[in-house]
């Protein structure tokens, strides 16, 4: 067996979170984003060899409130719009990716469901006052070994059994970005024959984790692992969505993926601008002997770092148009699905173009771990991955075009 492919356990302690009073503005949050962002960057290249878990990471997400800008404000959080989470995600993104999609998991959750809460009744305030009070974060957790993506259907193999007090959770469930982190792991199980949703602790006894993915070619450092659950109990109040009385239910219907596709598309924009700043930043101070200035002056150095400049202004122009139409427009969402795929192929694309032509230029020396190029490059393939997926979004920007 791989020595990575072992069962591991990892501390979930609910740290002692300051709770701002007035809760913090999404422009606060924001700057405390970006004042956090550089010492983040100083961990990410140790934390992506390493295959570690940036537990340092995310007491400092946790200090600075940031996983507070989803949570609406009456319930103690900062009540951010989808604009406020794509430059907040871009920002953390920029410095971070693996945790910048963590922090971009539970805020695509909570402030998808402050939209459009689909629960049972007060169970979303429950969860965001957990929030507020313990610095709690959460993720779906729905892949499974054996379905792959829930989004193409199936019931889960995880199954939830009714006892006393509460049922009983059996099963396992696949790239779970952040489930080290994870105080709530929300969890779906196939109950008497259709889909429940439970909000399991993740200190839960029965519960643990196993590591697949700390030398995996992207996000190494993003905590996705396996989550196995043998007889894991959760209490009758933290059954969120029961699908024996609402059998299908889900996002409104007609009701496009905002939240999750522009967090997953902000992620990756910041990855592409980060690697502009890198290459910049590289081609002013690198000053060979043969040359006697800085490459920075040579014509074809800026032709490209021009090429990448252009990707990710355009990207970045696409996504907050679609992020604003999304919070000023909610009557025209239900037509938004082609604006929402456009954003996320432009970003994730713009991401892998930018950073395969900065290592082009930063040549040997971008290869090498003294330049954040290479993890870069390899951060941006995991964009590719999440839906939808280009050829997905091809098909769905064809449909708009053909009415």
């Amino acid at each position: 067996m791989h020595p990575l492919r072992r069962a591991v356990t990892y501390p979930h302690t609910i740290l002692a979170v300051p709770k701002p009073n007035p809760s913090p503005s999404p422009a606060e949050l924001l700057a405390r984003a970006e004042a956090l962002a550089q010492t983040l960057a100083a961990r990410a290249g140790a934390h992506d060899r390493d295959g570690s878990f940036p537990f340092d990471n995310v007491a400092d997400l946790r200090a600075a409130g940031l996983h507070l800008l989803p949570v609406p404000a009456q319930w103690g959080g900062s009540g951010g719009s989808l604009v406020d989470a794509v430059n907040l995600l871009a920002c953390v993104g920029g410095a971070d990716a693996s945790t910048a999609l963590g922090l971009a998991m539970h805020v695509h959750v909570v402030g998808g469901l402050a939209e459009n809460d689909t629960w049972l009744a007060g169970k979303f305030e429950q969860l965001c006052r957990a929030i507020v009070a313990e610095g709690a974060l959460v993720n779906f957790v729905a892949s499974e070994p054996e379905m792959g993506s829930p989004s193409r259907g199936g019931l889960p193999r995880t199954t939830a059994r009714a006892v006393p007090g509460g049922f009983v959770l059996n099963g396992r469930k696949s790239w779970v970005t952040f489930a080290p982190a994870l105080d709530f792991p929300l969890t779906t199980a196939e109950l008497d024959g259709a889909i429940a949703l439970f909000a399991a602790r993740g200190c839960s006894p029965g519960l643990s984790l196993v590591d697949t993915w700390s030398d995996a070619l992207s996000l190494r450092a993003s905590g996705s692992c396996d989550v196995v659950y043998e007889d894991v109990f959760v209490p009758d109040e933290w059954l969120v969505k029961d699908g024996r009385a609402a059998a299908g239910a889900g996002r409104a219907i007609g009701q496009p993926s905002g939240w999750p596709t522009l967090a997953f598309a902000a992620t990756y924009l910041g990855v592409a601008e980060a690697a502009v700043r890198e290459l910049a930043r590289y081609c002013r101070e690198r000053v060979p002997t043969a040359l006697g200035k800085p490459i920075a002056e040579l014509p074809h150095v800026q032709r490209n770092l021009g090429r990448m400049n252009i990707a990710a202004r355009s990207a970045r122009v696409i996504l907050l148009d679609a992020a604003r139409r999304w919070h000023e427009q909610p009557a025209a969402r239900a037509g938004m699905e082609p604006d929402l795929a456009l954003a996320k192929y432009v970003c994730t694309n713009a991401a892998v173009e930018v950073t395969d032509l900065a290592l082009r230029t930063a040549g040997a020396n971008g290869l090498e771990h003294k330049l954040p190029l290479e993890r870069l490059l390899r951060d941006a393939r995991a964009g590719l991955m999440h839906p939808p997926q280009d050829e997905r979004a091809f098909e769905i920007l064809g449909r708009a075009v053909l009415g």
